[in-house]
């Protein structure tokens, strides 16, 4: 039987951290400041982490998908450290705000390249996969903070439009 995921309210699915590299691991809470996610480690700090690039995203509903293609991936195995549920994530995009729980915000970015140290969670080692340039709706996002605090599973995620 195929997993089915109910329209839900956007809301934090897993959260994830590593000591460097992937896949991140899931822990039931976390802070989230400026610099990123406490507990979180980056194997290439040079592409990885910074101000802009603080915490990345990803979409349950898009993960589900790939694993009805066949791909292995799970939520934290192509290293983001928030799997998010609910959201329209196909129309997330550069200068959209999240609230998150009651006191976490943050930015979009950018749309996150992706990386060949992914490639065993696709079949064929197909990483570009969650390519945005060749299937757009389909990547991981960076976002900066701009409101520090702990997120846990569970906590509601609102989303702000940027301005056309």
């Amino acid at each position: 039987m195929d997993r089915v995921t109910l329209r839900t309210a956007p809301h934090v699915h897993q959260i994830n951290v590593s000591n460097g590299g992937v896949p991140k691991l899931p822990v039931p809470e976390a802070r989230i400041t400026v610099e990123g996610v406490s507990g979180d480690r980056h194997s290439s700090p040079k592409i990885h982490g910074g101000p802009d690039r603080a915490v990345c995203l990803f979409s349950l509903e898009v993960i589900e998908k790939l694993q009805a293609e066949g791909h292995p991936i799970k939520p934290g195995s192509s290293g983001e450290n928030l799997t998010l549920a609910g959201a329209d994530w196909a129309g997330l995009k550069p200068g959209d705000r999240l609230r998150i729980g009651e006191t976490v915000r943050l930015e979009i970015v950018s749309y996150t390249s992706p990386c060949e140290h992914n490639a065993r969670w696709f079949l064929d080692g197909d990483y570009k996969r969650i390519s945005q340039k060749r299937h757009p709706g389909w990547s991981r996002l960076y976002a900066r903070v701009l409101s520090e605090g702990m997120v846990q599973q569970g906590d509601a995620v609102t989303v702000e439009r940027a301005r056309s």
